[in-house]
């Protein structure tokens, strides 16, 4: 399999459904929404996307199954399976503010082999494949060399529905707020990895997300040169349940802190 071809077709893909979802944010009205739980937002314009994606992937890959955000494709694949996030920070989106992505994972078994993640308004493309480095707009991108948390910019996302963990979390926050350069919330987990891989952000971290929001991103990271781990520094299976992301040079440091405040699971 050319992975990198695979890549280029499916930054096709999301191009294509940039397009779209471009067009309707210039005439989309906030009252089409719908809520999947408490915080968590819907619309016409995030099942379209991933309509139009699962279509066009499955061209590409046609042995290929499907784990979507929405929910609008189940098919299973016995060696490949496409991970999808048609509309990540749809928040975002339906008030009108940038950024918001399109994240595309591609897993054989176990492990995501390929990665896209496109910025919908700017047009940044960040993409992966294993082995062959990472990439933004066809130019080569590598993690910071920040040393120390306290010359890092960090990232980081807020709880939306589980707020029981939230004592902890804004414990976590002021220490970071304290101890570094400062601290992002973008509202896209997609953007937060894709800008941690090209050295914008040096440590991005969150809790409850899902596969979806970070098996592009996580992928673009490590072959950026970055280290991928839950809260307690496990670097395997990542789902988004737990999440640190690092340039490398400071990831035991920071597990050492998010472990103090939010022990991992």
């Amino acid at each position: 399999m050319n992975l990198r071809e695979i890549c280029a077709r499916t930054e096709q893909a999301a191009r294509e459904t940039a397009s779209f979802i471009l067009a309707e944010s210039k005439r989309f009205d906030l009252k089409a929404t719908e809520n999947k739980g408490l915080n968590d937002f819907v619309s016409y314009v995030d099942r379209g996307s991933e309509e139009l994606l699962v279509n066009l992937l499955g061209d590409i890959l046609p042995e290929a199954g499907f784990i979507t955000e929405e929910g609008t494709s189940a098919k299973k694949g016995i060696r490949y399976c496409w991970v999808i996030d048609p509309l990540d920070g749809t928040t975002n989106f339906i008030h009108g503010l940038h950024p918001y992505a399109i994240s595309i994972g591609l897993m054989e078994h176990d492990e995501v082999i390929a990665g896209v993640v496109y910025e919908v308004s700017g047009k940044e493309v960040f993409m992966a494949w294993k082995g062959g480095g990472a990439w933004l707009n066809g130019n080569r991108i590598h993690v910071s060399n920040t040393e120390e948390l306290s010359g890092s910019l960090v990232a980081t996302g807020f709880p939306y529905s589980h707020f029981e963990k939230l004592p902890c979390y804004l414990n976590l926050l002021n220490h970071f707020l304290q101890h570094t350069h400062g601290v992002r919330r973008l509202g896209s987990a997609s953007i937060d990895l894709a800008y941690v891989a090209c050295g914008i952000f040096d440590l991005f971290y969150e809790y409850d997300l899902h596969l979806w929001d970070v098996a592009a991103g996580m992928l673009i990271v490590r072959e950026a040169g970055g280290m991928v781990g839950d809260f307690a520094g496990n670097m395997q299976k990542i789902t988004g349940e737990e999440i640190i992301a690092t340039n490398g040079k400071i990831y035991s440091e920071v597990v050492d802190i998010v472990g103090k405040f939010m022990p991992g699971k």
